[in-house]
Formats: structure tokens, sequence, C-alpha cells
């Protein structure tokens, strides 16, 4: 019996090579699908896209604050839509950035070890419920709620019921993305911090989130990114109204709102609403990819770098 290793025995050496290339082929080709899937999606956008703006002026369409797409006569300004749709993510921020920040100090802060495996389990539930069911709660319970208490002239499809609830989505993101990069400070800082005669409140504000800021930006902006997408959870709390106001009691669409109406309607492939819905789609890509730019340029340029 050889008592060789099994990577000195003849042929072992090719062999292993041989496995390695196959290995490496198939991690090209899954970083490869990534790339195709990115490109063949800005493709089709463009393309589709460039369709509509043969028919429709693109400085109407990005100037325009009248939408009309089903009603004549017709209007395509997406200023409306985009409006709409940055309200219902600014209300939604307004919301989970200071709930998910003070959340996440305390899980990583304050919170036993056992009390933590318990709440942030629990706490990361909400981003697996469905996004539909979160447009019932908020059809069923945010509304009633506020019509009940603060808003009694208050209708049943309101911007304000939808940030609410898009807030209520996007807060999960934010605890977790905050509390590991404030885990992620050195403890040595917290004991140079507490030696110094520091409390723990005053670690927490003057040392650990400054340290933990650009994580915390980019669990912002990642934030908005996925408010800004929304769709489900949206469409059935603001309701389909393109009108263009800042009163976040209206009743509002949103971009996405538009496309579920257009996709799933009778809405022939030629016409100019169904070509709008590219136009439409593509001007949520560009904001939805400049918001992810933005928050790795944040990362990069803001990182400390402990030894």
């Amino acid at each position: 019996m050889s008592v060789l290793p099994a990577v000195l025995r003849p042929g072992s050496a090719a062999k292993t090579r041989r496995g390695e290339q196959l290995i490496e082929f198939f991690l090209r080709a899954a970083a490869a699908i990534g790339v195709v899937t990115t490109v063949g999606i800005v493709t089709v956008l463009v393309v589709e896209a460039s369709f509509f703006f043969l028919e429709v002026s693109p400085l109407d369409f990005f100037t325009g604050t009248r939408w009309s797409a089903s009603i004549l006569p017709y209007a395509f300004g997406v200023i409306p839509l985009i409006t709409s749709t940055l309200m219902i993510a600014a209300i939604a921020l307004v919301i989970a950035v200071p709930l998910g920040v003070l959340a996440a100090v305390w899980m990583s802060e304050f919170a036993s070890q056992r009390v933590r495996a318990v709440v942030k389990p629990v706490l990361e539930l909400l981003a697996g419920i469905p996004t539909i069911v979160y447009g019932f709660f908020a059809i069923t319970v945010i509304t009633p709620l506020l019509k009940a208490t603060i808003l009694p002239d208050l209708g049943t499809f309101s911007a304000l019921s939808a940030g609410i609830v898009v807030g209520i989505l996007v807060l999960p993101l934010v605890a977790s993305l905050t509390e590991d990069a404030l885990r992620s400070v050195p403890r040595s800082l917290r004991e140079g911090s507490y030696a110094l005669g520091a409390t723990r409140w005053e670690t927490v504000r003057r040392v650990l989130l400054p340290a933990a800021l650009s994580g915390i930006a980019a669990a912002v902006i990642l934030a908005m990114s996925r408010a800004v997408g929304e769709t489900m959870a949206v469409v059935l709390a603001a309701g389909t109204n393109p009108q263009f106001t800042l009163d976040p009691t209206k009743s509002v669409q949103t971009m996405t709102a538009f496309i579920v109406q257009i996709s799933l309607g009778d809405t022939p492939a030629e016409s100019i609403q169904f070509k709008a819905l590219f136009a439409v789609g593509a001007t949520l890509f560009a904001m939805t990819f400049t918001l992810n730019l933005i928050s790795a340029w944040i990362v990069r340029r803001y990182r400390n770098v402990y030894e």
C-alpha cells in the first residue's frame, strides 16, 4: 500500500488542477450571471423607454406636473409620481431611522446576550412578512387609527398611512445594519472611553455613533432605496390617484403603483401607456441605482479602519 500523500501520488496534481479549474469556472459563471442580468435589465429599459421618448418629449416627461395615462387628454409629466414616491419614502425614514438606530444601540450596548438573542430575530422577522400583508395592515389598522385620533377627515388611502407602514417595513433593515456597524467598533474604544470617566450613554453618543457613522449612513440610504422601490404595500395604502401634492393626507400614486396598474391591466403592448411603463421603470431604476452608488461612496469615504 502506498504511503505517499494523495497530492504526491502520480496524476494527483493534474486531477487537483482540473478540479480547481472546474470550481473557478463555476465561480466565474456565478459572477457573470449577475453582471449579464444587470446589463440585460438596463438594456431592455433603455431600448423600450427610447420608443416612448420618440412620442413624448423628455423635457415634458421630466418637468411636467400632470400625469394622466388612462384618461383623455393624456399627460405624461412624471413629477407627480416622483414627488409621491419621495414623500412616502421620507415619511418612512422619519419613522424607521430614529427607531432603528435606538433599537440598534439598545441591542448592541444595553441588552443582555440572552435578551438580544430573542429580540433581534423577532425584529428581523418583520422583514420576512409579505409586503402585501403590510398593505392590508395599513388600510385596516393604521388608517382607522389615524382617523379615530388625530385625522378624522382622513380618506381610505393616503400617503401618510403608506409612509408609516413602509417605515415599519424598513425598520429591521436600519436596525440590523446599524447594530452590525456598532458592533464592528473595536472594544478598545469603549474601554478607553470608560477609563476616561464617560458614562455608557456618553460613550455611545460621542464615541460609538461617530465611529460607526459610515455604516449608519449606508443603512439609511439603503433603507430609502428599499422604501422608494416598495410596491404592494404602497399600492394598497396610498391608492392610485396621480396628483401633484405635498399633502400626506391625500391619496397619491407612486412610480411602482403605476407600473403595477399598467402591468396587470389590458393595456395593448403598442400603446403609449405601455411604453410609459418602461420610461417610469427606467427612471425608478436610475433613482435606486444612484442611491446605491451614494451608499457605496459613503462607506468608502467615511469608513474608519482600525488596527
